[in-house]
């Protein structure tokens, strides 16, 4: 497929498709059971697996472009074309039966996020963008993100345990959130960063902060928040790329405020 002749809408179409059959059995396996451990207290369940080699061979026969999945990887992220999937973003969520879980799927074209889905099957929320936007659910167009104010605003951050090491630490964390605090009162934990991503791409919520850096997490959510008019940087304020260690995701506005409050914090290495 020449890439100066993609058709991004077909391309999302037929994803689109794909998915509506994924979540059949995406809904029917509700809270199951650890199958792969994976690491740290990680793991996936067997839906995580058959859901994935399911839409990856939809996928490459629909559209002749390869995949890249959370659970068994792909051609390179910076490939000219290539699919990203997370069969199931919260999948802690979705094996204890909470509905906050989803199915991520982005297409990057050289590394960069061209086009995004988001499927929330247990909310019934279905959300699409192709560069340029506008931001779609269920089909119907959102209008562009209008500057959000922080102190008025729901704010996604990513779960923690405060004894946490790494690149960034529990404390870190911890000191980030008490910092957002001082400012609202509103921050939400949803343990599926997917989900923030595309809550702040329709204007749920004002920002989210991701600590992880896994490109299934970031790739749908990036180019359906850059479609909707918001801002993705890296937790630096540094341009986000597919090798960026973290995310942040805001409307105007609001982005430059939770920036701030991250720099009043410091480096996550002096923690």
């Amino acid at each position: 497929m020449a890439l100066d002749t993609v058709d991004l809408e077909a391309l999302v179409a037929a994803a689109s498709e794909i998915l509506d059959v994924a979540a059949e059995p995406f809904l029917a396996g509700h809270r199951a059971g650890s199958a792969v451990r994976k690491g740290g207290n990680d793991f996936a369940t067997e839906v995580d697996l058959a859901l994935e080699r399911q839409i990856t061979d939809a996928l490459v026969a629909a559209t002749g472009i390869g995949v890249h999945g959370e659970e068994f990887g792909g051609p390179p992220i910076d490939s000219p074309l290539v699919w990203v999937l997370d069969p199931i973003d919260g999948t802690f969520n979705y094996a204890a039966g909470s509905p906050m879980a989803a199915i991520l799927l982005g297409l990057l074209r050289d590394g960069e996020p061209i086009a995004g889905l988001t499927w929330l099957p247990f909310a019934g929320q279905r959300y699409t963008a192709v560069a340029g936007g506008p931001l779609i659910r269920n089909g119907v167009a959102q209008p562009r993100l209008e500057p959000a104010d922080l102190a008025h605003s729901l704010v996604g951050i990513g779960t923690f345990n405060v004894e946490w090491r790494g690149r960034f630490p529990g404390r870190y964390r911890l000191a980030v959130l008490e910092g957002l605090t001082r400012v609202t009162s509103r921050t939400r934990m949803h343990g599926a960063t997917g989900i923030d991503l595309a809550y702040v791409a329709d204007g749920t919520l004002g920002g989210a902060i991701s600590f992880g850096h896994h490109i299934w997490d970031h790739a749908a959510g990036v180019a359906m928040v850059r479609a909707a008019g918001g801002i993705v940087t890296d937790l630096s304020g540094a341009p986000w790329t597919a090798s960026s260690d973290s995310a942040l995701v805001a409307a105007p506005g609001a982005h430059d405020q939770i920036l701030d409050i991250l720099m009043r914090v410091g480096a996550p290495g002096d923690y």
